[in-house]
């Protein structure tokens, strides 16, 4: 027995030996901001099935829940612009610590409030995004803060681990939601604010401010709002198929069962995490730019042909070969974006960049079931994968040849 546990202990000190030896490379506090991140996952994966359950069962009609919906995604994206915008003089230490005690009271204020205009009220001001993506307080200063830790190939590298770690964890998080019913729940909310806020405290107390008084982006405006508006046009094609709608127009085409819809979109979005992983090799080899776009333009062809294909294996082929390739361009663009502007301009350029992509993915599903109440079920999936392959010429013709990092070019 001795021997079993001696083994055991063994093959456990080398495995930790192996992972440490893995994340080496990665800075402490960068690491410190990868876990949060990924508590951060978790905890809005687990509150987004949490939101809507409770708000029905408080009694509130799907137009009050709709309007409290809106008020969380109006609330965080304005919050998001304006620490972006305006927090560069703070210090990452004390955003991220105020930005942990405001997740906190948010949690509190929907664990202890059921009247509709207070929990409104707590909705915008407040922490919860019940939207896939990640357009949050945390974000900007996030991002900004990563950039300073890693240059190069590491930083694209950062930034996939970074990504992998909040959308495994809030696929988990959804998973578990229906273990723990009621307002109860965000009380789990509160204690992952908690444990963030501890993690933070860890960070360096003094860190280098800017050295003279500049406006947000005022070297770098014009190369941000143009990446802006790249990256909304891309959003709002994707908007066209989200995952509901790709559950719908499965149905629709195809009668999927719940069942088989749920194996599907568990298996694409492994596929989709993990290989993420692979964008810093890819990076290396050709540049930042052409990862993007050689990436997210062969896998906006594969939706097109998904929403032509006459039978469900072929589809669902077409559809598991985008999730491939589809995710993959998402740390090479927040390192781009970190990489073509001036360090105290890096949280502005993180918040204008993310907002705008937010609020367009939200503009065109409307559109979608539109077109699938009408029987154009094709159209959703043709029409955004036109929308997504012009974003990915554009981007290709106007920062081709854009100068990162130690002067290489993308």
């Amino acid at each position: 027995m001795d021997q079993v546990i001696s083994n055991g202990a063994g093959v456990n000190g080398r495995t930790r030996r192996e992972l440490r030896s893995r994340l080496r490379w990665m800075h402490p506090d960068a690491r410190r901001v990868v876990v949060v991140r990924t508590l951060r996952g978790f905890a809005d994966g687990f509150v987004s099935i949490l939101l809507a359950h409770h708000l029905v069962t408080l009694g509130f009609t799907p137009l009050q829940v709709g309007v409290i919906v809106t008020g969380t995604l109006v609330g965080s994206a304005a919050l998001t612009l304006l620490v972006g915008l305006t927090g560069v003089r703070v210090g990452f230490r004390t955003l991220l610590l105020a930005a942990s005690a405001l997740m906190a009271a948010t949690g509190l204020g929907f664990f202890a409030v059921t009247a509709l205009v207070p929990l409104l009220v707590i909705a915008v001001v407040g922490t919860l995004n019940p939207s896939a993506g990640d357009v949050s307080v945390f974000l900007p200063t996030e991002q900004a803060f990563l950039a300073g830790h890693a240059t190069g190939t590491a930083r694209t590298r950062l930034y996939a681990f970074y990504n992998v770690g909040g959308n495994l964890a809030g696929a988990l998080g959804a998973l578990v939601s229906g273990a723990i019913t009621g307002r109860v729940g965000f009380l789990l909310y509160v204690a992952v604010a908690a444990v963030a806020a501890l993690v933070y405290r860890g960070l360096p107390r003094h860190e280098p401010r800017p050295s003279t008084h500049t406006k947000p982006l005022e070297r770098s405006r014009t190369v941000v709002v143009q990446l802006a508006a790249l990256f909304s046009l891309d959003a709002a094609g994707g908007g066209l198929v989200i995952q509901s709608l790709l559950v719908v127009w499965l149905h629709l085409k195809f009668d999927f069962s719940t069942t088989s819809t749920a194996t599907l979109f568990f298996c694409a979005g492994s596929l989709a995490a993990f290989s993420q992983f692979l964008a810093p090799r890819l990076s290396r080899r050709v540049g930042l730019v052409r990862t993007m776009v050689y990436t997210h333009l062969p896998a906006n062809c594969f939706l097109v042909l998904a929403a032509l294909a006459p039978h469900a294996g072929i589809a669902i082929g077409f559809l598991l070969l985008r999730s491939v390739l589809s995710q993959m361009d998402v740390p090479a663009r927040q390192a781009l974006v970190m990489a073509a502007v001036p360090s105290e301009e890096r949280a502005a350029a993180a918040s204008v960049t993310n907002v705008p992509r937010s609020l367009a993915s939200a503009a065109t599903p409307a559109l979608a079931g539109w077109l699938l109440a009408n029987g154009n079920l094709a159209a959703p999936l043709v029409l955004a994968g036109a929308a997504k392959a012009t974003y990915d010429l554009l981007l290709l013709w106007r920062f081709r040849s854009i100068t990162v990092d130690h002067g290489t070019t993308s």
